[in-house]
């Protein structure tokens, strides 16, 4: 068990998410799941409590912790991917299974945990500075998925 994990709070449905993670990405999985042993105030034995799983080999725990808090932007995924079809497949599958989509490569799964789809092509294009960086950064923000022939054509001028 890794010394450091990101805890992610959800309201009831920790293993359902973890699941759906180690379907979608790679180097991912679900390595255990830790049941309620006996009723208590809020749940029934047996009732999931937290979910321990890895998303692209980073650690996590899953809190089943109820309603008291949601998440927001102020923590994301940042999934960097090598092509459009890498790209198209993390956010077809985020926002298909009852996500949404944002602006300038975010989104946002159905559990509510914000996802950066970020294209390897956008932030090497940023690196380089200059007016290649500064028209790849005008081409992102009028977008919602990242679309790497528009970011290219941009750097190119």
């Amino acid at each position: 068990m890794s010394r450091n994990r990101i805890c992610l709070w959800y309201d009831t449905e920790a293993e359902a998410a973890a699941r759906f993670y180690a379907e979608t990405f790679p180097d991912s999985a679900v390595t255990a799941v830790f049941r309620a042993p006996s009723d208590y105030p809020s749940g029934k034995a047996g009732d999931v409590l937290t979910v321990d799983f890895s998303v692209l080999g980073i650690p996590c725990i899953g809190l089943n912790g109820g309603p008291v808090f949601t998440h927001s932007e102020a923590f994301s995924f940042q999934i960097m991917t090598e092509d459009q079809a890498e790209t198209d497949r993390y956010w077809n599958a985020i926002t298909a299974n009852g996500g949404a989509e944002s602006e300038c490569g975010w989104c946002r799964d159905r559990w509510g945990i914000s996802w950066q789809i970020t294209p390897r092509v956008l932030i090497e294009a940023l690196a380089l500075g200059g007016d290649a960086a500064k028209r790849a950064f005008e081409a992102m923000m009028t977008m919602k998925k990242i679309d790497i022939a528009a970011i290219e054509a941009a750097r190119r001028g």
